[in-house]
């Protein structure tokens, strides 16, 4: 129980580092919270406000900060097995989500989430974020997926019997439902708009 705590500690920590905060401030000179509608340091809220590569070097930050912390807690406590790394992806999750230093407001916590998962169990964890991806472009609601996603990965881990895997997966399907809950909200309000992700990828690839 100890090294589970410790592993949910250690990806807080890493968690606080806010990729975005240091993209937006080179790129923009400003912090991220100054940029587009939401503020949002996240991936999403980067790219449409400062373009396709700062949104990428964002994303691969929020990858990088969650697998180092998955990696050091399994090189301290791998005697607890494979679902120590998962303690720390939460954790990780956490503290982008909830980092001490900005009032415990973050990101959304999708890139974090969806790497603990295809870490934890790649085929599933690929099929869940597939799930996901395709729930957006059908939809043109990019907060759904949030939930979507490891909502998809609890389904599997029990059909697998990794009941402890499955209560971790609930847990991350609550924290992002909470994260998006405004803006699923705001679907059925019209407040919130709709993001052809599939068109803006067609139009792209055109241009080349």
């Amino acid at each position: 129980m100890l090294s589970r705590i410790l592993s949910l500690l250690i990806g807080y920590l890493f968690g606080c580092f806010l990729t975005a905060e240091v993209v937006a401030r080179k790129f923009a000179g400003k912090p991220a919270s100054e940029l587009g509608e939401t503020g949002n340091p996240g991936m999403a809220n980067i790219m449409a406000s400062l373009g396709f590569w700062p949104g990428i070097i964002t994303l691969l930050g929020d990858l990088v900060k969650c697998l180092a912390a998955m990696t050091l807690s399994y090189v301290l406590f791998h005697k607890s097995g494979w679902i120590i790394t998962m303690y720390a992806g939460l954790g990780c999750t956490l503290g982008h989500d909830f980092p001490f230093w900005r009032g415990f407001r973050g990101g959304k916590g999708v890139a974090t989430s969806s790497t603990v998962i295809v870490i934890n169990d790649f085929l599933w964890g690929l099929l869940a974020n597939v799930a996901g991806m395709l729930v957006t472009f059908t939809t043109q609601f990019l907060c759904i997926a949030g939930p979507v996603i490891p909502l998809f990965f609890t389904l599997f881990m029990f059909i697998q019997g990794d009941v402890e895997a499955g209560i971790l997966s609930i847990v991350f399907s609550l924290l992002a439902l909470y994260c998006h809950s405004p803006s699923i909200l705001g679907i059925f309000s019209g407040k919130t708009s709709k993001t052809d992700v599939l068109g803006a990828l067609l139009k792209k690839s055109k241009k080349r």
